[in-house]
């Protein structure tokens, strides 16, 4: 069964009871049990309901998993995954993460006695060079938010001895465009309030894993600390989903034309997408990736210009988030790696003129002249005829 067939069919089977093609919302908090023990399958929501698990089965599908975990939020999955560690033990993670990411690393877990050392994971002896004999954990974004580096998932999994965990954030590639877990990842998460709900009106997350130990021991988690989603959201997160490889394919089409766009403007000092020849990683994106994903990233010199043109577009709305079909523009700095010091942003290249854009689907051409007006207004008038 293909990509978008399984998006669609997967989990999402006609209603027994009622014979409805699309699967209902159970709005329910508990079950009617006929004797002590004997139940449907089902006896309280925090634990499982209808809807849910069709998302589950839906999600796992997509990333060629056997088993999901959904949950409440993005950071709720995160959570659940980094719960599975012990004091003393290590993680390797990316340094270039989202912000909310390292903030719950480093203001909650650590706290915990779990320690965290952030490595360039674009860089596989970088990653090799920090790992210690305590280490438990690989925790990959890729591409990274918000500066779309490229991780090569095949060769950092081989880097893993004994029980050591390897986990990849999936959100901005989505199962469309890249399967973790085909290239050695035991753990794949995503923020589905992203490109998998895609319309920027539910928040939700999700673990997937072939592994049934690792699935146990999450679903443990997801169980005991209850951070899941109503049968709304998932129902939501559902829907969204059935159209995710439509999506994609337009999103990735606009994101390659909005990045060569703004390679050529010579007002853009740089530009970061893992579609242009020009990245660092554009091989091994190709090598991984099936395509390039929404999201597009560039650097304005000038900060003042930077922050005035965050405000000044027609189509791109300022806004924290990504991934839904409109397009939207952030201020990593201020808005969603705010939690990350100052010394430590700019280290890892998040300037206060990097810009990052989540390309919608909407007509390019509009896209375009938007982008085009909105930096030619905000230029110097020196060099406004230059472009």
């Amino acid at each position: 069964m293909k990509f978008s067939t399984r998006a669609i069919h997967v989990g999402q089977e006609a209603d027994p009871t009622t014979g409805a093609t699309i699967v209902p919302i159970y709005q329910t908090s508990t079950y009617t049990q006929e004797r002590v023990g004997e139940h449907k399958g089902f006896d309280y929501s925090r634990t499982v309901n209808p809807t849910r698990l069709a998302l589950e089965r839906q999600l796992a599908a997509l990333e060629d998993g056997r088993y999901a975990n959904a949950f409440a939020s993005g950071m709720a999955a995160t959570s659940a995954v980094v719960g599975l560690l012990s004091s003393g033990d290590h993680v390797v993670a990316g340094d270039d993460l989202y912000g909310g990411t390292y903030r719950v690393f480093t203001h909650v877990f650590r706290r915990y006695g779990i320690e965290f050392s952030y490595a360039d994971t674009s860089d596989l002896e970088a990653v090799r060079a920090a790992i210690r004999p305590t280490t438990k954990l690989f925790w990959l974004e890729t591409p990274t938010n918000p500066l779309l580096k490229i991780a090569d998932i095949a060769a950092i999994a081989a880097l893993r001895t004994g029980e050591q965990i390897v986990v990849v954030d999936n959100t901005f590639a989505t199962p469309y465009f890249q399967r973790p877990l085909a290239l050695g990842a035991d753990v794949v998460v995503h923020s589905t309030t992203k490109y998998i709900g895609g319309h920027s009106d539910v928040i939700g997350g999700v673990t997937v894993t072939n592994d049934a130990a690792l699935y146990d021991r999450i679903r443990f988690m997801q169980n005991s600390v209850g951070a899941v989603p109503g049968a709304q959201d998932a129902w939501l997160t559902m829907r969204g989903a059935k159209t995710l490889a439509v999506r994609m394919r337009e999103h990735a089409r606009n994101a390659q034309v909005v990045a060569e766009f703004l390679q050529g403007r010579p007002d853009v000092s740089r530009v970061y997408y893992p579609g242009l020849a020009s990245h660092a990683q554009h091989e091994v994106a190709r090598r991984q990736m099936s395509g390039f994903g929404g999201m597009v990233s560039f650097v304005l010199d000038d900060t003042a210009r930077a922050m005035e043109l965050a405000h000044s577009l027609k189509y791109f709305s300022l806004a924290e988030s990504l991934g839904g079909v409109e397009s939207l523009i952030c201020h990593p700095a201020r808005m969603t790696h705010g939690s990350i010091p100052t010394e430590q942003r700019e280290r890892r290249g998040i300037s206060d003129g990097l810009l990052r854009l989540s390309v919608g689907i909407e007509d390019a051409a509009d896209l375009l002249e938007d982008l085009r007006t909105a930096l030619d207004r905000t230029a110097a008038p020196a060099t406004v005829g230059l472009r």
